[in-house]
């Protein structure tokens, strides 16, 4: 006949009395503690964290626009939104270039003359080693950075036009919408000391050629003009302040 042993299981943890009494005698080790599951700390996710103008700086353009829906109960998380929202759009439309460009003459119609209708070209004709080609450039240099939203290219003189004299050099070009709208040749256009605001009064004379990222082409190309005298004044006094300074040390 066969033998059946069962074997009952209790809950894990529990033990019987004679279990108890075997472990004061010594006779079976001490009972393992009873399993305690850790305490559920939920994961922290992205609409637990406090909503506020740090948590909006934090994102990117394409974050924001995804956060519409997300900020309708907040008025004015939302209207922060928008408003941080519309500046980043306002920096990515202006901030376009900030540097002059190098071009070569196979990149001069693609580069200049099929630039976009709202994009200022500035284009310098030059020969390395020619100091008044240096001292523009220079010039032109601080304007890019300064009005990153005009495009300023410089192109080797033969390079762009076969046999260009060399007497004429510098010469400026401006184009828009792919026609030229003013032509400078020579450093003596720009007047003495040839200066970047100097350079800014002639380009912006008639036409917004410098863009300060205002809406509306006069009230840019007075914002400049405006900003533009005033830096000049500013460095005519500072120069004539430090002659005084100088004479009068030496007397």
């Amino acid at each position: 006949m066969a033998d059946y042993h069962y074997v009952y299981k209790d809950i894990e943890g529990t033990s019987t009395q004679w279990d108890d009494i075997q472990r004061k005698l010594g006779n079976l080790p001490e009972k393992p503690p009873a399993f305690k599951p850790p305490p559920f700390t939920p994961a922290e996710d992205e609409d637990s964290k406090p909503k506020d103008k740090s948590w909006i700086d934090s994102k990117t353009q394409d974050e924001l626009e995804d956060l519409e829906d997300d900020l309708d109960d907040d008025r004015f998380l939302e209207d922060y939104r928008k408003k941080r929202l519309a500046e980043m759009k306002e920096v990515v439309k202006v901030a376009k270039f900030g540097s002059i460009i190098p071009i070569s003459g196979s990149d001069f119609i693609r580069e200049v003359s099929q630039a976009a209708p709202e994009i200022w070209v500035v284009v310098i004709l030059y020969k390395d080693g020619f100091a008044d080609c240096e001292m523009l450039m220079g010039c032109l240099d601080e304007l890019a950075r300064r009005y990153p939203a005009t495009k300023f290219v410089k192109i080797i003189s033969t390079d762009c036009i076969p046999n260009y004299p060399d007497c004429n050099l510098p010469t400026l070009l401006v184009y828009n919408s792919g026609a030229v709208k003013a032509n400078y040749v020579g450093l003596r256009s720009f007047g003495k000391p040839c200066t970047p605001e100097g350079v800014a009064l002639v380009l912006c004379h008639s036409d917004p050629v410098l863009n300060d990222g205002q809406s509306g082409s006069d009230s840019s190309r007075r914002s400049v003009l405006d900003g533009e005298s005033k830096r000049l004044i500013e460095k005519l006094v500072a120069e004539r302040e430090n002659a005084d300074d100088d004479g009068a040390s030496s007397d």
